[in-house]
């Protein structure tokens, strides 16, 4: 589809978000994969969503931080003709992100080696959600800045956590400059205090455990002398968000309350000025369940069921099945007019939920060019060649013929 074409060919990043279980990261790796497809380029796709779908949905085993290559043949066979792009698939490792982050902005070796082997730094670093947020952003950062890959696309955790995600920047920068630190700083900045403050940390260690606090301090006070590089970067990071070579998809499903979510964080992209690139509504029913002529038509079939299968069975009757079946006229005749009523009101149980599903995307206040369509398929998205499908829809709206 247009949208998607143009979305791809005008973007470095696209971060994908939306509320779970609506095959987030299923469209994040059918638009890393239509990308290679359609453009040629080099695309990285990389989920810092703690599901880790990504590495099942293109059939990858032990999926790191440091990207793994999805074979070209298999592209060649998911896409069904030869694929000119490149893909790249990666998994966020928190822990050792923010060991590299470290290591690249610590002063001097020392400090380095004494926030690294500080306990407060190691659950932070491995298990605190703000944590991962920012590591994830500054990941982005780094990724963005090297230049290696032509287009980055980001899967993220599900959309009110996403918030989080984009603001993590600025609430890491507010925390470095925060009341909070230069209290829990003080102390070990100064003699006469610590001596106050002894105390204090006594009664807190046999509550919290022995050092807690003192390895807190001890903590953010490493921790601040790579101050001013931790806010110029955190600057840095909210800025590639705003870039106009960056764009946000978002993916719902069409009913009320992933709907909702989508339309939240829709907001929340226009509040802090970011670009929604395309709104991707997965799992919808063919527009023929809306089509008016399809729906008399079933209403017709419901009504006149009995005589329906009369003339049915009466076009039919040279048919080599009927011909050949052990049952008797009568038999047959009421096995079509249950057949018949099964399917007639079938059809306008889904043209219901059709209908349903069309209200809700019309509330949505974004251009129409802006919605992507994706079907719900009749298969499991568990591999890459059906991967290759989802991917063809996004792309033209057509499935991807097989090899």
């Amino acid at each position: 589809m247009a949208g998607v074409e143009t979305l791809i060919d005008h973007s470095r990043i696209i971060i994908v978000a939306g509320p779970g279980g609506v095959g987030k990261t299923t469209v994040a790796a059918a638009l890393g994969l239509s990308a290679a497809d359609l453009t040629g380029k080099k695309v990285l796709v990389i989920t810092v969503d703690p599901a880790k779908r990504l590495a099942d949905s293109l059939g990858l085993v032990g999926l790191t931080s440091k990207g793994s290559q999805v074979s070209p043949g298999d592209l060649d066979k998911a896409m069904g003709h030869k694929v000119e792009g490149r893909l790249f698939v990666a998994m966020l490792d928190a822990k050792s992100s923010w060991d590299e982050l470290v290591n690249r902005h610590a002063p001097d070796a020392v400090t380095r080696r004494k926030i690294l082997s500080n306990p407060i730094y190691r659950n932070i670093s491995s298990r605190f959600v703000q944590s991962h947020d920012y590591i994830a952003m500054e990941t982005l950062y780094e990724l963005y800045r090297s230049g290696e890959y032509d287009l980055i696309v980001v899967d993220t955790p599900p959309s009110r956590h996403a918030i989080d995600f984009l603001d993590a920047p600025s609430k890491m920068a507010d925390f470095f400059s925060s009341k909070l630190l230069r209290w829990l700083t003080m102390p070990a900045r100064n003699r006469l205090l610590m001596g106050m403050f002894k105390p204090f940390y006594q009664v807190a260690d046999k509550i919290l455990g022995a050092q807690f606090l003192s390895d807190v301090a001890e903590f953010f006070l490493l921790f601040e002398s790579m101050y001013s590089g931790f806010v110029d970067r955190a600057k840095s990071v909210a800025g590639i968000l705003e870039n106009s070579e960056t764009s946000f998809v978002v993916v719902a499903s069409p009913e009320p309350v992933p709907m909702t979510e989508a339309e939240f964080f829709i907001s929340a992209l226009d509040a802090r000025h970011l670009r929604l690139g395309q709104m991707v509504v997965n799992r919808t029913l063919p527009g023929y369940f809306r089509d008016p002529a399809a729906i008399l038509l079933a209403n017709k079939v419901q009504d006149d069921y009995e005589k329906v299968a009369k003339e049915l069975l009466q076009k039919g009757a040279s048919l080599d099945l009927i011909k050949k079946s052990e049952f008797s006229p009568a038999r047959l005749e009421a096995l079509a007019e249950r057949v018949l009523l099964e399917v007639a009101d079938s059809f306008l149980n889904f043209s219901g939920v059709a209908v349903e599903q069309a209200d809700e995307i019309s509330k949505l206040a974004i251009d129409e060019e802006l919605i992507t369509l994706v079907p719900h398929l009749n298969f499991d998205v568990s591999d890459l060649n059906s991967l290759g499908k989802v991917a063809a829809y996004l792309a033209t709206g057509t499935e991807a013929p097989t090899m």
